[in-house]
């Protein structure tokens, strides 16, 4: 324990520094909770949406592989060599409990993905490419999430640590030092009154 001045003056300090740290201590907890409940449901949403998503690619990844099979090499590049769709994707940010969080906007440009003839070309590659373009948008969402659920679990360890440091080290150490400077009071006003009843005494003899 530092040393500290046993004084009424200081023991004032302490205990409003006592009040406020449990008041803080209170507001993290609600924080935390709140930030948990909020985590807790974003990887609920993140689980379905990943389970879509793990089927769909299983689709377009058996769809092409089909095309690919059907195609020479060349014939496959020359027809995916020029898209006539342009994806813009634009990042901003939201809150959530004071967290900022990525949001995914996503606009298309042009007629679709697909951009070569039907002549000679499968219709497993359409559909492959038609899977593909319906997906896009649930990756893009799976991102956001995930990079979401990354920043919200940071802020919960944080906040964490603060309230633990709150609960478990300064608020114990505050009303330890304030219960000593109570003691020290209490000794040093028993003192004074035996010292002036001694006086007394003495006065009367």
């Amino acid at each position: 324990m530092a040393k500290v001045n046993a004084t009424r003056m200081e023991l004032l300090k302490l205990k409003k520094r006592v009040k406020l740290a449990k008041r803080g201590h209170k507001l993290l907890k609600d924080k935390r909770d709140e930030l948990m409940k909020q985590f807790l449901s974003l990887i609920h949403r993140n689980r379905e949406l990943r389970e879509d998503i793990e089927r769909e690619i299983a689709v377009v990844y058996r769809t092409f592989m089909s095309a690919r099979s059907l195609m020479s090499p060349e014939m496959l590049e020359e027809a995916l060599m020029l898209p006539k769709a342009r994806l813009n994707v634009e990042i901003g940010t939201r809150l959530i409990m004071s967290v900022q969080v990525p949001q995914i906007a996503m606009s298309q440009e042009g007629e679709g993905i697909l951009s070569y003839g039907l002549y000679n070309v499968p219709s497993e590659l359409d559909e492959s490419l038609d899977a593909l373009q319906t997906l896009m948008p649930k990756l893009i969402q799976l991102a956001e999430m995930e990079k979401s659920l990354e920043l919200l679990a940071a802020e919960i360890e944080k906040t964490r640590r603060r309230v633990n440091a709150l609960e478990y080290v300064l608020i114990p150490e505050l009303e330890s030092t304030a219960g000593f400077i109570e003691m020290k009071l209490d000794e040093m006003e028993r003192s004074a009154l035996t010292t002036l009843m001694s006086i007394t005494g003495k006065l009367r003899e």
